[in-house]
């Protein structure tokens, strides 16, 4: 008769060693599926506060690239009289540009920087007012401001005559905390 010699070294799991080794694995596995679902569901926020942020920049370059006045303003019919008349001492809410002397009614006839001023786009749009492919949850304001406390360059240049604006374009969309501001100045060189 033969006798089987014990195994050394063969021993199966328990089943507490089974059960315990399974939650540890699930636990790992759902921190790690909470973490990647997480990421995945923010994505978008970057590509937005980048559009918007874009976007910002496209309408404050369009402003700041207008002239300080409205070219059409000639105060005492001397071709020789400049622009900066028009301009001195007046913010844009009370008369330069476009307010007093003839507001542009189309966002394609503006041509100076305080016919900006008010424009708000439910929607992006381009300069000729036609909506932009799939950026029209992007809301966009421009307000321009009469800078009296700022001064520029040497000799200066002195916003308290009215010869220094400031642009600030405001785009905001329901997906973002807050909306993405940018501003620049714009001087009268003339």
């Amino acid at each position: 008769m033969r006798t089987r010699a014990p195994r050394v070294g063969q021993r199966g799991l328990t089943f507490i060693e089974l059960v315990a080794s399974m939650v540890i694995v699930s636990v790992a596995t759902l921190g790690l599926m909470l973490a990647v679902s997480s990421a995945v569901g923010r994505s978008a926020d970057p590509l937005i506060q980048e559009q918007a942020t874009s976007l910002a920049r496209a309408y404050l370059e369009e402003a700041t690239l207008a002239g300080f006045c409205d070219p059409s303003f000639n105060p005492d019919g001397n071709a020789a009289t400049t622009c900066r008349v028009e301009c001195t001492g007046r913010p844009c809410a009370s008369g330069c540009g476009g307010a007093v002397f003839g507001a542009e009614t189309s966002r394609a006839n503006y041509d100076d920087v305080c016919d900006y001023n008010g424009l708000s786009d439910v929607g992006a749009r381009d300069r000729n007012g036609l909506s932009i492919a799939r950026l029209g949850a992007y809301n966009v304001s421009v307000s321009v401001f009469d800078q009296s406390s700022v001064t520029l360059g040497s000799p200066a240049l002195g916003a308290s005559s009215g010869q220094i604006m400031r642009v600030e374009v405001s785009v905001s969309h329901n997906a973002l905390s807050a909306p993405v501001r940018v501003t620049a100045y714009k001087a009268n060189l003339e």
